[in-house]
This record gives C-alpha cells, structure tokens and sequence, in this order.
C-alpha cells in the first residue's frame, strides 16, 4: 500500500465535511476497502470513563468497554498504540468476536485527552505489520485534525 496516496485519499475523503459521525463512518468503509484480511474496523469514542461503540464495518461488537479493560481501554488508558499478534494471548482480551486472532488499536489524541480509539481486527494471527502501524499512525493524525480539531468559520 502507497501510504501517500492511502492519506491523500483520506484527507480527501473527510476534509470538506463537518459532520463527525458522517466522517467516522466514511473513515470506517475506507480502511475496511484498503486493508485486505481484516474482519472489523472501527472507532470507539470516549464518554466518562469509558468507550463507547461508534461508526464501524464488521460484526455486532461490543458497546462499552471500560478504560484499561481489553486490547481497545488499555490502548486509550496508556495512550499508545497496541499491535497484538494473538488476542487469545493478551491478557483481558474481551472477544468480541470469536473469530479474531490479531488486533490493532491506535488511540485518538487531541489536546492530550484521548477521545477514542480507532480499532481493527484480522481473522488471521500477527497480520498486522510495523508498515501497517506506520501508515495507521499516518491516518490517525488526519483524522485527529480534520475530524476532532475542526473549527468551522
């Protein structure tokens, strides 16, 4: 995957529209069409202390998951990234679907508050590569400054 083109694309897709949800949503169905062997991807989105099911392509997933808790509320209470090879391997995973093997969570940060996170499963064990965080990274700014830094004139 070119990750230029990957984040042009994105930016693209997102930069014009003000509506949150709308974006989280576009954002979701594109990662789900450019990543290959993937069986959910999503966004989790804090409310008090906990996180809160938003826009997502996949299997009925779990509402909330509290901070700390699973591979996504350890993500956001550590405020880094997780790339987990084996899920069944981690501990407090929370399966919400049984199929998934391997696991990738990359918190949102704006103003050093975590507002979510962005998450993305594979059927398939360690299919995440340090190529596949870098460009997640990469997109996780974008999305950080056009969807949550917005301020509209």
């Amino acid at each position: 995957m070119n990750k230029l083109l990957f984040c042009d694309q994105l930016y693209a897709l997102i930069k014009d529209e003000p509506n949150q949800i709308a974006n989280l949503s576009n954002i979701s169905a594109f990662l789900n069409q450019s990543f290959d062997n993937i069986n959910w991807v999503g966004f989790y989105l804090m409310e008090g202390k906990e996180l809160v099911l938003g826009p997502f392509q996949g299997k009925v997933a779990c509402v909330r998951i509290p901070l700390g808790r699973g591979v996504c509320g350890t993500a956001a209470y550590r405020k880094e990234v997780i790339r987990v090879a084996d899920v069944h391997q981690f501990c407090g995973h929370i399966a919400c679907d049984s199929e998934s093997r391997s696991e990738i969570v990359l918190p949102l940060i704006v103003n050093n508050e975590v507002i979510g996170v962005l998450d993305i499963d594979s059927p398939s064990y360690n299919r995440f590569s340090g190529k596949d965080e870098k460009i997640l990274r990469e997109a996780v700014k974008i999305i950080e400054e056009c969807v949550f830094q917005r301020t509209d004139e």
